[in-house]
């Protein structure tokens, strides 16, 4: 089904910190004019670290747009250039003070394909070592340890509400049934 909209013009853009928000004037198929609200965003990664126990290392942070502390897994956006398994290194170690010496690319998904062309690079990182977290000055981050059981029922109970963070959970859940 290709079902296409062709750019007409951008009618607004306003840049923040690292996002863009831009409003497109479109033409469908049918030939109606309409507009499009998009969210351009750098791209970030996620991390599903996983403890020799079979741990999963999570963060609690509070995020303001919710306005709610959030359980997640450790994260963060791409710098200009960064490759996305830099990215995941460096945020695992800033998050919670871990490295880890296996490092596998699981997948990439949309977060809000509706309206923001962001993408997440999902990695397992195994081979966990302790090191130094060095948070950004504006993030004030905790990480604790789950074992798998709890965050699936996490999960379940909307305790978890993280969507990359369910995607890790879910899929780790997985792939522990069907290896």
């Amino acid at each position: 089904m290709a079902v296409e909209e062709k750019y007409i013009k951008t009618i607004q853009e306003v840049s923040g910190k690292f996002l863009t928000f831009r409003q497109d004037e479109v033409i469908l198929k049918s030939g109606r004019e309409t507009v499009r609200d998009v969210v351009l965003h750098p791209g970030a990664v996620a991390v599903l670290a996983l403890t020799a126990e079979g741990d999963i290392i999570m963060v609690r942070q509070y995020r303001y747009p919710v306005r709610q502390v959030t359980l997640e897994i450790p994260a963060g956006k791409l710098e200009k250039g960064e490759e996305p398994l830099f990215t995941a290194q460096r945020e695992l170690e800033e998050e919670t003070g871990f490295k880890a010496l296996k490092w596998e690319k699981l997948t990439s998904f949309f977060t809000a394909p509706g309206f923001a062309d962001e993408v997440i690079h999902l990695y397992l990182a195994e081979g966990l070592e302790e090191a130094q977290s060095n948070p950004e000055p504006d993030e004030i981050i905790e990480y604790e340890k789950l074992p798998l059981r709890t965050a699936c029922e996490m999960v379940a109970k909307g305790q978890i509400r993280d969507a990359k963070s369910i995607i890790a959970v879910l899929w780790l859940a997985g792939w522990l049934v069907t290896r």
